[in-house]
């Protein structure tokens, strides 16, 4: 069960991290508007900026994986239920 919730908390923690550094990208780089479009210009290509659309591109893949390994066990779960136990 321990393997589990570490696997559900690092699941989560990808997420919000992801979820996190996106809003901050579109509130402080790429303000919503016209003055916020001509401003970005100039945000856009700041370090921190640039650091914060790369912790999006890092978390992206690691909670993409995250779904497609957890669908995966699922689907041979499902498929492994029926198959008898081999002694």
């Amino acid at each position: 069960m321990e393997l589990l919730g570490k696997t559900v908390l690092s699941g989560v923690l990808a997420y919000s991290m992801h979820y996190g550094a996106l809003k901050a990208y579109s509130h402080f780089c790429i303000p919503d508007g016209t003055l916020g479009f001509i401003r970005g210009f100039l945000t856009t290509g700041s370090p921190i900026c640039q650091t914060m659309m790369s912790v999006v591109t890092q978390t992206q893949t690691s909670y993409s994986s995250f779904v497609l390994i957890g669908l995966s066990r699922a689907c041979v779960d499902i498929f492994m239920q029926d198959k008898p136990k081999s002694t």
